[in-house]
């Protein structure tokens, strides 16, 4: 198989600043937090991010659901470095310089546009025993702006580069209007365009963006939650109303496609329960590696992980089932540790 060069996969999306310390019960009832649980900072939790950065032993990671994929993807390729590149908008600060350089310790090329209104995006992880709580602050990831980065001739010479494109749903929400612009130049020059549902609420609050960008995408990633959700939001205008999961992938894959040269691939994932992916005709199911219960330390970057081993795979030009075989491991290696984090190297064979 051939050797991927330096940016043959382009990402775009939230860069967040993963922020994770050992906290106490005082600490979240003081920000009103739950265990286990995961919201979007309000104007209460401001303080939370500077009080936790003092805390003892804290731990930043370069975040978000684009930039978790692409560190993996990396990750598992190994060498040469560089092979994935990001795109993405923070802030001129000191979190800012801090994601800057945990990118690059990672090894992915990132190019990030700076501004000056919103501070970097962060994303704080409230580490209390075995539970942790996710606070996330958007802010620069909000502000990107197609015309001020991707539209640069510099990094549009990076987005030709690339032989295999993934945007995350959530991006929808910041820059419908990049996506499209990548997706169309993939779709003319007949790579590979991959985009995922990213959450529920994408499909039922963003459902005109998302079925704009859907002809020209050629991979379709997604949990069941999403695949359900998609399924009924689009069930009101069309013949997409099923609760049969290989009905939905068939007719999530027969929706209209620009580039016919490439038939669409619906891959979703069920947790612990078996992959279900469109192969050619058939809808196939990948059952994924067995863990025993005890060894899941954190299963909140899992899906991300999935489509970086994927991607990895992907880039490579290795066929379907091996690109979910990848996903798989880098699933189960992930969901071991604490956040999107990973040992040295990988052990794939």
């Amino acid at each position: 198989m051939p050797t991927p060069s330096e940016n043959t996969l382009f990402g775009m999306g939230n860069p967040l600043l993963d922020i994770s310390a050992v906290v106490d019960k005082d600490f979240l009832d003081k920000f009103g937090l739950k265990l286990n649980d995961q919201i979007l900072a309000e104007d209460k939790h401001k303080a939370l991010f500077d009080e936790i950065v003092k805390r003892n032993k804290v731990e930043y990671h370069a975040g978000g659901s684009t930039q978790n994929s692409v560190k993996i993807a990396q990750w598992m390729i190994q060498k040469p470095q560089k092979v994935a590149t990001f795109f993405g908008c923070i802030g001129s600060d000191q979190f800012g310089e801090i994601l800057k350089k945990k990118a690059a310790e990672v090894h992915v090329d990132a190019h990030y546009y700076e501004q000056n209104e919103e501070p970097t995006g962060t994303c704080a992880a409230c580490i209390t025993g075995d539970k942790r709580s996710l606070v996330a602050n958007l802010a620069a990831a909000n502000c990107y702006k197609k015309e001020k980065h991707l539209d640069l001739d510099s990094n549009w010479e990076l987005v030709k580069k690339a032989k295999v494109y993934y945007i995350a749903g959530f991006f929808l929400t910041v820059s419908p209007e990049s996506i499209m612009k990548v997706a169309k130049h993939a779709s003319d020059n007949n790579k590979i365009f991959c985009m995922n549902l990213s959450a529920p609420f994408i499909s039922q609050f963003f459902k005109e963006p998302l079925m704009k960008v859907m002809p020209y995408v050629d991979i379709l990633f997604g949990n069941e939650t999403c695949y359900t959700r998609f399924s009924s939001s689009q069930g009101l205008t069309g013949p997409l109303r099923t609760d049969d999961i290989a009905e939905i992938a068939k007719k999530t894959q027969n929706l209209p496609k620009e580039n016919t040269k490439r038939q669409r691939v619906v891959v979703f994932t069920q947790g612990k329960d078996d992959t279900v992916a469109t192969v050619g005709e058939k809808v196939t199911m990948f059952p994924v590696l067995d863990i025993d219960q005890n060894d899941i330390v954190d299963t909140n970057g899992a899906g991300d992980a999935f489509v970086g081993g994927f991607l990895s795979a992907l880039v490579q030009e290795h066929v379907l089932e091996e690109c979910i075989r990848a996903g798989h491991y880098a699933a189960n290696v992930i969901i071991r540790r604490v956040g999107c984090t990973f040992p040295e190297k990988p052990e794939f064979q």
